[in-house]
């Protein structure tokens, strides 16, 4: 195989980062692509100025005016899409160092990605921290930073250091492929949809620390687009020269 081979190229793997604070306090849930995804489609809708209501003939105008200027008072929308496989055989051939994989197969990683999908609750450990300082009589003072109810966490897109990109999760469609006795799966191929979330929605959001982090990576993601893109100018000197009779 050609991960045994000493001068294969390293491979760099994948991953959904959600800054959440649902399990521990404010820890990053990373969930790591075993299998890189063979195929992202991303796709861009260009702004559109939202439709006035009836009588507000001067929105309207002001709306065409822009339209017509080409002014685009924010970044266009950016929707991507992959499939993962999520696959617990390889787990499954050494259980004595996978204890979680053998009971319940791909299940700890679904279900970290199915809660992409959820709002926040309560985290867990401010629920025992909570408890304990009941049981202590309420002696004792503890800080932990709570998830805001009913809040979705940011989740970062990591593709590699040249696309780290703030998402939500718009679609999920899992398909799952193989079970254990017990009927955990084994194998599931999960369809992912995400909105790349842009920096006036990222200023709304009430997680201060996950916020300024994916303003940051959206940041320097568009700043490398933006360098690239200056790079293809040698390309355009030297595709013109060579449409120059000689």
């Amino acid at each position: 195989m050609a991960a045994d081979n000493p001068i294969a190229p390293k491979l760099v793997k994948g991953a959904l980062v959600e800054m959440s604070e649902r399990f521990l306090g404010p820890v990053p849930n990373v969930i790591i692509f075993r299998m890189n995804p063979s195929q992202v489609t991303r796709s861009f809708e260009a702004w559109k100025p939202e439709d006035a209501g009836d009588g507000e003939a001067e929105g309207r105008s002001q709306a065409a005016e822009r339209t017509a200027s080409g002014a685009q008072p924010g970044d266009p929308t950016e929707t991507i899409s992959l499939s993962l496989i999520l696959d617990a055989t390889d787990a499954l051939e050494m259980p004595e160092s996978n204890p979680i994989q053998v009971v319940s197969g791909v299940a700890d990683r679904l279900s970290a990605l199915e809660l992409l999908m959820f709002p926040q609750e309560d985290s867990l450990l401010g629920q025992l921290l909570t408890a304990a300082a009941s049981a202590f009589g309420g002696s004792v003072n503890f800080s932990v930073a709570e998830a805001r109810r009913g809040s979705v966490p940011i989740t970062l897109f990591v593709w590699g250091i040249n696309r780290i990109v703030p998402v939500r999760v718009t679609s999920f469609e899992v398909d799952e492929q193989e079970f254990s006795p017990i009927l955990y799966p084994h194998r599931v191929k999960v369809s992912l949809g995400m909105r790349v979330l842009t920096q006036g929605e990222l200023e709304a959001h009430p997680n201060e620390i996950a916020r300024e982090i994916a303003k940051i990576s959206y940041t320097f993601t568009k700043k490398q687009r933006e360098v690239w893109g200056a790079a293809n100018l040698a390309n355009t000197v030297e595709s013109v020269l060579g449409m120059l009779p000689s």
